[in-house]
């Protein structure tokens, strides 16, 4: 009998339900699904994550990772906009826009929201902290960020087709605009 590697098991599952949170949301994903998904049997939701709250709490804590890693202390404020830009061309990759939808959407689980909401927030912060500029203003960009980034992920052209040195001239404007202490 096969051994099951259980870290490669776990990944698994946690892609599997970042697809399904991200284009189902919340309320219209089954475990069953995801497990199916991933080739494994349902039980093994349980096992690894106790239940769908836990699950989705463990991707959203991966994605949370993700956009923390974007922008780290060590990023000076000139450096920024070619940081975002490389990630807002990052926006065709299937993986990243499931990340930021994972992002994105609602879970009706309060420990999740407060996640979600606890990682923009941080991010938000960070940009802050790194620009000088007030916090509200580190929002806006992180906002149009998104914007961008689901406007460039759902295909809406010409954004969608932009190079990457298309972009970061233009990123480079809105943080100016936004984040100059």
């Amino acid at each position: 009998m096969r051994r099951r590697d259980s870290a490669a098991t776990k990944q698994l599952l946690l892609e599997a339900a970042r697809r399904r949170f991200a284009g189902d949301g919340y309320a219209a994903t089954f475990i069953r699904d995801i497990a199916a998904d991933a080739g494994v049997n349902v039980a093994l939701i349980a096992r690894y994550f106790g239940n769908k709250e836990g699950l989705f709490r463990a991707c959203l804590a991966g994605s949370a990772d993700e956009l923390e890693r974007t922008v780290t202390d060590e990023v000076a404020l000139q450096q920024l906009p070619a940081v975002m830009a490389r990630h807002l061309s990052d926006a065709r990759d299937g993986q990243y826009q499931t990340r930021i939808m994972m992002l994105l959407r609602s879970s009706g689980d309060p420990r999740a929201e407060e996640i979600r909401i606890g990682t923009l927030h941080s991010f938000a912060e960070r940009l802050a902290r790194l620009s000088g500029a007030d916090e509200l203003d580190a929002q806006f960009v992180l906002a149009a960020m998104l914007g961008l980034t689901i406007l460039r992920s759902a295909g809406v052209e010409p954004l969608a087709a932009a190079e990457e040195s298309e972009l970061t001239p233009r990123v480079e404007r809105l943080i100016s605009a936004m984040l100059r202490p």
